[in-house]
């Protein structure tokens, strides 16, 4: 019986109907319930509803109908609480008495109150939620009213906190899979201490286990165990998971797990949280006790085994075998079936299939690889001594700028463990902490203020998401504590990491560029902006990152198996390496370390952020701007611009460099020129460097300018590395701007007034430093030993800047020195990619170049295609892989809207339909299609009508019906261009269709199907290029296939062959042609059928008697005369794809002059080389 407003959620008072002794009715429609303590008078309105009610409660109230059994006066109530106790409820005057039972909180007045059965209200969990307010507060949130209350404790409030909580998941329990679990009989009591009716499993590791035991499992992290609820993550218990934990069972398990499990060492259910976290760790950690399995010498062999396993229905071998370190992800030999995974499912070994598909991102070393005597720390050291330590383990990040709350105490070092006393001669310790839970450890190299004073601090980041910090009076002794603590934490295999300027160590997972299938244990050491790494294997050598030169760096949340992790992702010089944590933490830390250390630093020139060549991001990208819309700019350099946007400017890349885009509607030229200007001007030390500025001058003694130039290579060659790399790159562009000074009107007198005074940081300009500057400006190419291919690189690059300054729209602008904005697969900001265009790259060169910045492979089997969208989107033509990129982009200026123009790349099925090769010149394809001319007569408006369209000869003829000999248009494929979709205002009958553009028409085509669109479009761009729209498979396999090599270097797999110089000349002598290669095989006839009999004679065969008749009239017809496959596309040279190019003195081109093919060629040899020319679609030489 409750007590409330109509409009109110919860009650008043409250009487359970348990409590109530008496109902006695009084006059004026009253009537009285009488309880044990109290007596409650009601009124009704009226005389019904009075009598009503007390019907009604004496009807609850009554003993059972057989009268024999005595009501007990006792509540049923009491025995079914979960927890009682008194709270502060906020609102509320005074403190109540709060009571959880199953899902329900109870407030009540007071103890007496409880007891009686009264209450205040009564508040149903199954939609609440409990939120932590303050240090003692929490909130129970329903959906009509939240409830804060305030405990006396912080510890007090948290056991409140886990009981409601728990009574909240116990409204969301699902038993159904908890049931069947538990149908095995070892499945009822837990894996690890044998607590009964075990509610958690690890379902990578088929162990069912308690919720004490779960939180420790989750500690290992989830490379090692994966901890799910039987009751809560019911989503996830697949019929053959379930079936998975059946067969195997916790007895099963520890026939592995806890095979050499003494007795002594067994964990039991009343064990504390130290305890339990002890022996899980040692138990699938270390593998301490587990089984060892003989007969295996390495893991190729354990892979073996593992592949003969899966097959069979035995999953407690493959248990095993995966345990004791078998890849699961080992190659099988079999090219279909590659993955132990793909076995057995070709097998129907369902189980075998989920217990792979779990653990494959587990992480077991293999046993003998990883003994507990190789691979585990040193723990046998002792050391003591007074250290400052924080008051307590932090739940949080420490504030790494001061401690105040750091007491001196007494600390030893020994069996592994850290224990922090009083004093000296204290009996007990204070804290004790297990240093084989250590993930990092950070060092503080300068001193740290606490209200003890200046301290030398070393932080400990623990698995548990805790931290403790310690410091020392003096550098020395912090030092003997580090090494102390990391030959208890490092193990010997990696101990050279550890440095005595070493600013953060620890354990991180990994994953590199050339292996993202696993995450890998390794050991990290920062030191300055160099992060060292190790796996800590035993053929493992360090590895080493240059933070500075990081050309992505970015953090990411990635799904693992059922968990979302947090990665930190590095790029440098296309390596790319994946990293994260133990923990939110631990992560943070290494997070937040490694963005300052990456970061610019000062203003000295090593300390700014490095492109991959090692020049500063801020000099790269002002020269890279500058270049593209500065080349053609009168007085370029002598133009001022505005103060304020420049140290705006300059704030941007000191604050960050990788992300400041310079782009021309963003940014002004003469902003950018005035930025360099400063930077160069105020870095710590002159590019040329002070001291060296009286041997700078001096060499000016030299009448002749060959001795100077000599001269000045020696004072080149003894800059540092980044002031040689960083004046490269700035002499290279200022050459570049002296090149074109016939429309910029920049001679190198004028550069060398403008730069001297910022490279040697002087006052003044002296004639003497602009003479040296000039000399270095005109001598640029002798000075840096600049060759001729890359000189010729350099003129063709200012010819294309020079044409796209004539030619382009003022509303499209590319991002930078011939760098443009590509999409990968759709035109989102997330999916951008600034790529610099080299004026000779081709399609398939811009796929793999923007790929390989997504840290993408690059596979010729995915079918990477590089798309020209226009029209707002509605037009998108895939480019042959041998197009070059910037003609085509040229080519935007002349549309009504050019800045609607992108380049996305995409996957394109369609490339795959023309492999195999087909002769231009045999080649024919005809079908019934609607089409427009884009007209606006007033009859036929935009209307699409039925023609039959022929494909042939490098032709598009069209047709009034199959019957007609003449065609009604024809279009010649070299002067057109081919794109899917079609214009929406035309209103096509169907969604497929593709136009053709040529420079004065436009026509309009609709296909039926998509499959037909892909078709004619793809064979038209293959016909119009002699050739496939993809590489071939067999070629581009080689070619296009990303690696990363040790060293850090993008290379591809193009580098293992001959250089090979393209160029779009057909005389022989500029072709290098592999003979040896040649695949002579004969393309199979497709047996086509034409429509009817009545076709254009010249689109015949040569034999007539072979044309064939088909009863369908839609079907296409796609001819091609069986012909020897052209050879494999020999991948031409990379040519350098960034500006400015950094050449080096040893850099040695190929020959200009080809090999192997001249006039005393073999007569055989050159006829056989016609042959080949010919079916590819070239020309003979003369």
């Amino acid at each position: 019986m409750v007590e409330k407003r109509e409009e109110e959620m919860y009650s008043k008072g409250l009487i359970l109907v348990s409590a109530i002794r008496q109902i006695k009715g009084l006059g004026d429609n009253k009537f009285e319930v009488v309880t044990g303590l109290r007596t409650f008078t009601f009124r009704a309105e009226k005389e019904g509803e009075r009598q009503e009610w007390m019907e009604t409660l004496q009807t609850a109230t009554r003993p059972p109908a057989s009268g024999s059994q005595k009501r007990s006066v006792s509540l049923p109530h009491l025995s079914s609480t979960n927890k009682r106790g008194l709270l502060e409820l906020r609102g509320y005057k005074g403190r109540v008495l709060v009571s959880l039972a199953g899902s329900k909180v109870r407030l009540c007045k007071t103890e007496q109150d409880f007891r009686a059965g009264l209450g205040i209200c009564e508040v149903e969990l199954t939609a609440a939620n409990i939120k932590e307010v303050d240090r003692r507060g929490f909130e129970v949130n329903t959906p009509f009213k939240n409830f804060c209350f305030v405990a006396d404790s912080e510890r007090e409030k948290q056991e409140w906190v886990e009981a409601i909580n728990e009574s909240i998941a116990e409204t969301l329990y699902d038993y159904e899979v908890a049931e069947k679990i538990w149908f095995n009989q070892a499945n009822r009591s837990c894996a690890d201490c044998g607590a009964s009716q075990p509610e958690w499993a690890s379902v990578n590791l088929g162990v069912v286990i308690c919720k004490k035991c779960a939180g420790q499992h989750r500690s290992l992290g989830p490379s090692l165990s994966k901890v799910r609820s039987l009751k809560l993550d019911s989503s996830i218990w697949s019929n053959e998971l379930v079936e998975l934990f059946l067969e195997v069972g916790n007895m099963n398990a520890n026939s592995f797990w806890a095979a050499n499990l003494v007795l002594e060492e067994e964990l039991h259910s009343g064990a504390s949280a130290e305890q339990r976290a002890s022996f899980v760790r040692r138990k699938y950690r270390e593998r301490k006790y587990c089984k060892v399995l003989e007969d295996f010498n390495d893991l190729e062999e354990l892979n073996q085994a593992l592949c003969a396993a899966v097959v069979s229905s035995d999953v407690l071998q493959t248990m095993e075998l995966v345990f004791s370190g078998a890849d699961v992800m080992c190659a099988t030999g079999d090219p279909i079936y590659s993955t132990p995974y793909l076995l057995a499912q070709r097998a129907g070994q369902k189980v075998q299939m989920e217990f792979l598909h779990q653990n494959k991102l587990s992480d077991f070393p293999r046993l003998g690889q990883w003994s507990e005597k190789s691979s585990f720390p040193d723990v046998s050291l002792f050391m003591d001594g007074f250290l400052y330590v924080s008051s307590g383990p932090s739940k949080t990040m420490p504030d790494r700028r001061g401690r105040d709350e750091m007491a001196c105490r007494w600390c030893t070092l020994e069996g592994g463990f850290l224990s922090y006393y009083e004093k000296e001669r204290s009996p007990s310790a204070i804290g004790r902490l297990d240093v084989t839970e250590v993930v990092s450890l950070a060092v503080s190299n300068s001193e740290t203020m606490t209200g003890a004073g200046a301290v030398f601090t070393i932080e400990l980041y623990l698995r548990t998401e805790r931290a403790l910090t310690v410091g020392a009076e003096t550098q020395d002794t912090q030092h003997d504590w580090i090494l102390a603590l990391t030959k208890c934490i490092v193990p010997s295999k990696v101990e050279g990491l550890v440095r005595k300027d070493s600013e953060l160590i620890g354990r991180l997972q990994y994953k590199e560029g050339h292996d993202l299938y696993h995450w890998r244990m390794g050991w990290f050491m920062l030191e300055g902006s160099t992060l060292h790494f190790s796996s800590g294997e035993e053929e493992a050598d360090e590895e080493v990152l240059r933070l500075k030169q990081l050309q992505e760096l970015t953090v990411s949340t990635h799904t693992e198996g059922e968990d979302r992790i947090q990665v930190l992702l590095l790029v440098e010089s296309g390596r790319t390496l994946y990293i994260h944590g133990f923990n939110r933490m631990d992560f943070a830390l290494w997070h937040s370390t490694i963005t300052m250390a990456a970061g610019t630093d000062g203003r000295a020139l090593g300390g700014q952020q490095l492109t991959k060549n090692g020049v500063p991001i801020i000099v790269d990208s002002c020269i890279a701007f500058v270049t593209q819309y500065g080349l053609c700019q009168k007085g370029v350099y002598q133009t001022p611009g505005d103060p304020a946007r420049v140290s705006l400017l300059l704030e941007e890349f000191t604050r960050d460099a990788r992300n400041v885009k310079l782009r021309k509607k963003e940014h002004k030229l003469e902003d950018v020129t005035d930025t360099l200007k400063s930077f160069l001007s105020h870095t710590e030390d002159a590019l040329l460097t002070k001291e060296l500025y009286p041997y700078w001058v001096s060499a000016l003694d030299e009448k002749e300018e060959k001795q100077r130039v000599k001269k000045y290579s020696t004072f080149i060659e003894s800059l540092p590395k980044v002031y040689r790399s960083t004046l490269n790159a700035l002499l290279q562009h200022l050459y570049r701007i002296q090149q074109s000074s016939h429309l910029n009107e920049m001679p190198s007198e004028k550069l060398a007034a403008v730069f001297s005074c910022c490279l040697f940081q002087t006052q003044g300009q002296t004639s003497q430093e602009i003479n040296v500057i000039r000399d270095l400006i005109s001598n640029y190419v002798t000075l840096f030993s600049v060759n001729e291919e890359q000189v010729q690189q350099m003129e063709t690059e200012n010819s294309f800047i020079i044409r796209w300054n004539e030619k382009k729209d003022t509303a499209f602008c590319p991002a930078g020195d011939l760098i443009f904005e590509v999409y990968l697969e759709r035109r989102e900001p997330e999916q951008c990619c600034l790529i610099k265009l080299s004026p000779s790259m081709w399609s398939s060169e811009l796929a793999e170049a923007a790929l390989s910045m997504r840290n993408c492979t690059f596979k010729a089997e995915d079918m990477w295609t590089t798309f020209e969208v226009i029209e707002n989107g509605e037009l998108e033509r895939p480019l042959h892989h041998k197009e070059n990129i910037l003609e085509q982009v040229l080519e935007w200026s002349a549309l009504d809207c050019p800045s609607s123009a992108f380049l996305v790349l995409k996957k394109f099925a369609g490339a795959k339909r023309m492999a195999g090769g087909k002769d231009s010149r045999q080649f024919l394809k005809s079908d019934y299609l609607k089409f427009s001319d884009g007209s606006t007569k007033l009859l036929s408006g935009h209307k699409f009508q039925d023609k039959y369209v022929v494909l042939h000869s490098e032709k598009l003829l069209l047709y009034r019906d199959i019957k007609n000999t003449k065609p009604e248009k024809e279009i010649q494929l070299k002067m057109a261009k081919c794109y899917l979709g079609l214009k929406k205002k035309l209103k096509p009958p169907t969604n497929w269709g593709f136009t053709v553009y040529t420079d004065k028409h436009q026509w309009h085509f609709c296909c039926d199907r998509r499959e037909t669109q892909i078709s004619w479009v793809a064979d038209i761009i293959a016909l119009k290029h002699g050739s496939d729209l993809q590489l071939k498979t067999s070629a581009s396999k080689e070619t296009a296939d990303l690696k990363v090599s040790k060293g850090g270097s993008a290379v591809t797999e193009r580098s293992m062959v001959p250089p090979y110089k393209h160029s779009f000349s057909s005389e022989m002598t500029d072709r290098r042609v592999s003979l040896g290669d040649t695949d002579w095989r004969t393309a199979k006839n497709p047996g086509v059928h034409l429509k009817t009999q009545s076709i254009p004679k010249y689109l015949k065969p040569g034999n007539p008697s072979e044309t064939r008749e088909v009863s369908q009239r839609r079907t296409s017809m796609d001819i091609c005369l069986p012909q020897p496959l052209p050879p494999p596309s020999i991948p031409r040279h990379m040519k350098p794809m960034t500006l400015p190019v950094l050449p080096q003195a040893s850099n040695k081109m190929p020959s200009k002059k080809p090999t192997g093919v001249g006039g005393s060629m073999p007569p055989n040899l050159l006829n056989e080389l016609n042959l080949v020319l010919t079916k590819t679609g070239r020309k003979s030489p003369e």
